[in-house]
């Protein structure tokens, strides 16, 4: 009997996917604090940026998103927006309207410890009204180092194009509601929700705007590429070299590695050390595993190799790296450790 294969433009999606559900899976939301504002005409609001990726949905009235070095854009009611950590922007009623910080509107209104309880409050001048309401998502090492790090400032899933997106903000606004009322569980299920959309959004992302992304996503857009990363992804601790990574993805040896640099950013050999070092990050902040195993499930024979690609990539040793995410956890501001792969 003949075996069918896919066509090429089908088994170029399946890896794509294959992929990006692997990436997906590891990653983890740590937790979520959702708010709802009511917000009247005329009105604005300022960001700095902040430590998770921040997700809105807006109902009743549009607004506009303002981003230093793009023009304004006008969000539709439905429209669900990611904002990638640490990107400042504005909220505004219309372009140019006057600001008042975020961080004012929380000491003002926050019940509680800041970005532990959800947050409710009403600001403006008394015009038509927006009811906004957001999730802001803490996600694990892994999360952080890999997926957001390559993302563009923001994601929009349009309501009018993608009939997910009336799902999925339905989904968001109930849960939020639900949150506010902080019934048991309400802590798990902002959290899951966070995963939830952060899957969908990239979803929706990627078909059309994987040129536009950074390292490994666009990666995905080549086929041949995409193999070499399932690959990397699904056995990471295995003994790759450029070579077999190149049998993978169907090319040469030198035809891969330059399509590789020229699609990712960095070498076969860099990405793969990177994404390594992230999945370990990711098993370090969890503490279930000593770090003898970590290591070798990273593909080192010994922790102290282990160690030195560590603070090679991180710029910190395994212990500092520990000790600066407990800061970060704890609410004090650092640097951000860790290169993304690609």
């Amino acid at each position: 009997m003949t075996a069918i294969r896919p066509a090429p433009s089908e088994e170029h999606e399946s890896n794509a996917v294959d992929v990006l559900s692997e990436v997906l899976a590891i990653c983890r939301s740590e937790h979520a604090v959702t708010a709802r504002f009511s917000l009247s005409e005329p009105w604005g609001l300022s960001s700095d940026g902040v430590p998770g990726a921040m997700i809105r949905l807006a109902r009743r009235a549009s607004y506009w998103l303002e981003i230093e070095g793009m023009p304004p854009m006008r969000i539709e009611p439905g429209d669900l927006v990611m904002m990638r950590p640490g990107v400042p922007h504005r909220l505004v009623s219309a372009p140019g309207a006057r600001t008042t910080p975020f961080a004012d509107m929380i000491a003002r209104h926050a019940r509680g410890p800041r970005d532990e309880n959800p947050l409710v409050f009403e600001h403006g001048g008394g015009g038509e009204m927006t009811e906004m309401f957001s999730a802001q998502i803490w996600f694990s090492a892994y999360c952080r180092h890999v997926v957001l790090s390559v993302l563009p400032p923001f994601i929009r899933m349009r309501e009018a194009d993608l009939p997910m997106a009336g799902v999925l903000g339905q989904t968001m606004q109930g849960l939020v509601e639900e949150t506010l009322e902080r019934r048991a569980g309400w802590r798990l299920s902002a959290a899951r929700m966070g995963e939830l959309l952060l899957v969908n959004l990239l979803r929706a992302h990627l078909p059309a705007r994987n040129r536009e992304s950074g390292g490994w996503l666009r990666g995905l857009g080549d086929p041949n590429i995409a193999r070499a990363l399932m690959a990397m992804h699904r056995a990471p601790g295995q003994a790759w070299s450029v070579a077999t990574l190149a049998g993978e993805a169907g090319l040469s040896r030198t035809r891969f590695a330059e399509r590789f640099k020229d699609l990712v950013g960095v070498t076969p050999i860099s990405y793969l050390t990177a994404h390594r070092m992230a999945v370990a990050a990711q098993a370090m902040e969890a503490g279930t595993m000593p770090l003898v195993r970590i290591a070798e499930d990273a593909g080192y024979e010994s922790g102290k190799e282990f160690s030195r690609a560590f603070s090679r990539w991180s710029g910190l040793s395994p212990s500092a790296y520990l000790r600066q995410e407990a800061s970060r956890r704890a609410g004090v501001t650092m640097a951000p450790a860790g290169k993304p792969p690609g």
